[in-house]
């Protein structure tokens, strides 16, 4: 929780930026390592100023090789340092899954406790872009399906501030998820100590008729599907997960409850997605609160293309979460 209430405006990258430095300056056992993050400040500007301000024993440039960076930074935290890796793309991951999910993830549970990998993997998700289809996937539901893996997707620049500085702290991996197209985004961030438990939800905004439950830079697209269904006499309240594992069932179950009909967004492909996961808990468990079936706007399940129009087809969009909710309100006429 902040320690403070005086709020500034900042970017989403500025936002990163200042809790990298904080931490930093809090733990000398603080590393930063991967491809471009030293003199260069990284491929997004989120580490810029970290080389001067640490040194270069403290923020280290890596080869071309995640298989390497990961193996690195899972040895260094096994040996008592607190390793921040940055991952350019979310999509290079998998050159990395070895060392994540079947070392970082396993070491605690395989040692009896002895050991632990208090690392974070800063990386990014999200298409738009333009980037075609091995720079745009959101693979964070693939994370989550490993248990020993913390799976963080922050919406907004406070979030973005407090749940770092909450991963960095954290005694086990956290796969932290940035969105690209988040970076410029402004908001108010609290200054000072400001710390975000991971695995504790949002409401972002409170309704009484339909629940939208989202994460990343859905939230983004909640809040303004919200305001338009809004213009209808449609209150949605918006749900804003911050994490998938752990995952607050508790507060999305009161709002399905509250509310009866509920869209899950998310920037992953439909199948076998977050999507589903999500979907399955509020039909398991708030079944008999449902007023109509709980339905799903997320990825097509097709590889992302490089063409503009193309790309935003197979997108989450208001336009598809208004249109969704409508339908569950047989409000298709408005």
């Amino acid at each position: 929780m902040s320690s403070v209430s005086e709020e500034r405006i900042l970017t989403y990258g500025q936002a990163l930026n200042e809790a990298l430095h904080e931490e930093m300056a809090r733990d000398d056992r603080v590393i930063v390592l991967g491809e471009d993050v030293a003199a260069a400040g990284g491929v997004y500007k989120v580490t810029a100023g970290l080389l001067d301000a640490y040194g270069a024993a403290r923020v280290l440039d890596t080869p071309i090789s995640e298989a390497g960076i990961a193996g690195l930074a899972l040895g260094a935290s096994m040996t008592g340092l607190l390793p921040i890796v940055e991952i350019m793309f979310g999509d290079f991951l998998f050159l990395a899954m070895d060392q994540l999910l079947n070392q970082a993830a396993k070491v605690r549970y395989m040692s009896g406790g002895k050991l632990g990998a208090p690392l974070v993997v800063r990386t990014t998700l999200g298409a738009g872009r333009r980037a075609a289809a091995q720079h745009s996937q959101s693979v964070h539901a693939m994370f989550a399906h490993i248990p020993g893996v913390k799976v963080v997707l922050p919406s907004d620049p406070a979030d973005a501030k407090g749940l770092l500085k909450s991963a960095v702290r954290d005694p086990d991996p956290v796969i932290f998820f940035e969105d690209k197209l988040s970076y410029g985004n402004s908001g108010p961030v609290p200054a000072g100590e400001s710390l975000i438990p991971i695995g504790r939800a949002a409401i972002k905004r409170v309704g009484s008729d339909i629940t939208l439950v989202a994460t990343s830079r859905a939230v983004v697209d909640a809040m303004s599907s919200a305001q338009e269904l809004s213009c209808d006499g449609i209150e949605a309240e918006v749900v804003d997960l911050r994490s998938l594992n752990p995952l607050d069932s508790e507060m999305l179950l009161a709002s399905v409850r509250k509310t009866g009909r509920c869209v899950v967004i998310d920037q992953g492909h439909r199948r076998f997605g977050a999507s589903a996961e999500i979907t399955a808990l509020i039909m398991e468990e708030a079944f008999d609160s449902l007023k109509a079936r709980v339905r799903r706007v997320a990825a097509l399940d097709v590889p992302t293309p490089y063409s503009p129009p193309l790309e935003d087809l197979t997108l989450p969009s208001q336009e598809r979460i208004v249109q969704t909710a409508r339908t569950l309100l047989n409000r298709t006429g408005a």
